[in-house]
């Protein structure tokens, strides 16, 4: 296998460089094999494109065929040709065809035959094969890249926030405790799987004025949506010397700069979510998107809704909560794209968000977009220390476990702000994909953690 490795090339690779004639080696999975009598091929597919390899093989003994099944790992060295069929351009003439991996196809779970979501999920070490989640995983590695580069570019600083943390950022209470050792109390306190970053990257906000957090986060929610999963993965700038308004530009921009570059880099795999998961996905996106959003208060929101004449399953109206299914209609149907909701009442939001000079409401935004719901949830946050403490007191919440945290208002505290990106709700709105467990590699959902 050495001397082969020195040729080996993936297939996008292949189909970029390689020239007519050359004899080239390429690794990778069988997704489909035909044998017949006068000449036979197998398709072979290694995840670094959307597109398969076509292989023309010497009439193979009955031995090989046997092997050559579908999900065998294969290399395959041969002459790279031009195809005389109209399904693609090139081919590989195979000249040697090694089994690195074999496959019993009598066994393998993943066969031509339609496999649902559903039944995906229960075997999700292989649902990687197929094609829709080799595209889905392809756009998740690339928006990650575009969301780092996006910030990058304007030097924000990137922190790792702690998974395990002391205190709750929502103050919902929702959270799974870490214990260890033999009286569960490895820490000397009670600790938990983190339900965001938002708390620890404002420490660094206030020392490099520009930062953000990208990674895993946890909730304890028994919920069982299309929408909600235990382990997640969230993205949340925290900016210093910054207002509200700061945090609404920040986040439109991110949106339409994110989805379109990441549209951009993955055209074939768009390509398919467009016409196999949701027709017109791609375009949907990118006309929402192509237009500068849309913005009202909570207030005048629930006006709206109260005089649509529409009947929805939760109630609306002043001092209720806005649920998925009005912030759907704001966006799909009133404002017909992405809109801004801003100034929550104070007591549906968290401790931390600024109280506006009416004393009733918050200086926080919703960004809620067609298809989805809320994507972004923002806000400025409250630097000052005396209203800071009054909010918490209101809440019930005590001050201890937040020590630090109401330090930072006493030593050269600023107006500061940010938000938080649901990952995963990021990649269904690009996609089409409907359900949560089907962006993330392995979900953790009530009663599922086999992976």
């Amino acid at each position: 296998m050495g001397n082969g490795a020195s040729r080996r090339r993936n297939i996008t690779s292949l189909l970029e460089h390689a020239t007519e004639g050359q004899e080239v080696t390429v690794d990778g999975w069988i997704k489909t094999s035909r044998f017949s009598k006068n000449v036979s091929f197998i398709h072979l597919f290694d995840g670094s494109s959307p597109d398969v390899i076509q292989i023309v093989l010497d009439q193979p003994d009955a031995d090989t065929k046997a092997q050559l099944g579908v999900g065998t790992a294969v290399r395959v060295t041969g002459e790279w040709v031009k195809s005389p069929g109209g399904k693609q351009a090139w081919e590989i003439l195979s000249s040697t065809i090694d089994v690195v991996g074999s496959c019993d196809p009598s066994e393998y779970p993943l066969q031509k035959k339609r496999t649902s979501f559903e039944h995906l999920r229960t075997i999700a070490h292989l649902r990687p094969r197929t094609n829709t989640f080799q595209s889905l995983f392809r756009v998740r590695n690339a928006l990650s890249w575009q969301i780092h580069k996006f910030f990058q570019e304007r030097e924000f600083l990137w922190i790792h926030t702690p998974v395990i943390a002391s205190s709750d950022c929502e103050g919902a209470g929702e959270m799974f405790e870490v214990s260890a050792g033999e009286d569960g109390d490895f820490f000397g306190q009670p600790t938990f799987l983190t339900v965001s970053g938002q708390l620890e990257v404002e420490c660094f906000a206030q020392a490099f004025t520009n930062v953000y957090t990208f990674g895993p986060t946890f909730r304890a929610e028994n919920s069982n949506t299309v929408r909600h999963a235990n382990e997640f993965w969230m993205i949340e700038p925290e900016m210093a010397f910054a207002d509200l308004n700061d945090v609404i530009a920040l986040s439109e921009e991110f949106i339409r700069t994110i989805a379109l570059e990441t549209i951009k880099q993955c055209p074939k795999d768009f390509e398919f979510f467009n016409t196999r998961i949701e027709k017109g996905v791609v375009e949907a996106v990118q006309r929402a998107v192509e237009k500068p959003f849309s913005r009202l208060t909570y207030e005048e929101a629930q006006t709206v809704l109260e005089q649509s004449g529409r009947s929805f399953e939760f109630p609306v109206g002043q001092g209720t909560h806005l649920q998925a299914e009005h912030e759907r209609f704001l966006a799909e149907e009133y404002f017909k794209g992405p809109v801004f909701i801003t100034d929550y009442p104070a007591d549906q939001k968290a401790f931390y968000m600024r109280l506006n000079d009416d004393g009733k409401t918050v200086a926080a935004t919703d960004l809620v977009v067609p298809r989805l719901g809320e994507i972004i949830g923002g806000s400025q946050r409250e630097e000052r220390l005396d209203v800071l403490q009054e909010q918490m007191k209101l809440r019930g919440l005590s001050e201890a476990p937040y020590w630090w945290y109401t330090d930072l208002r006493r030593f050269g505290s600023t107006p500061h702000g940010g938000f938080g990106l649901g990952f995963e709700r990021m990649l269904m709105w690009l996609t089409g994909v409907k359900n949560i467990r089907d962006t993330i590699p392995f979900p953790r959902t009530p009663g599922n953690a086999d992976f």
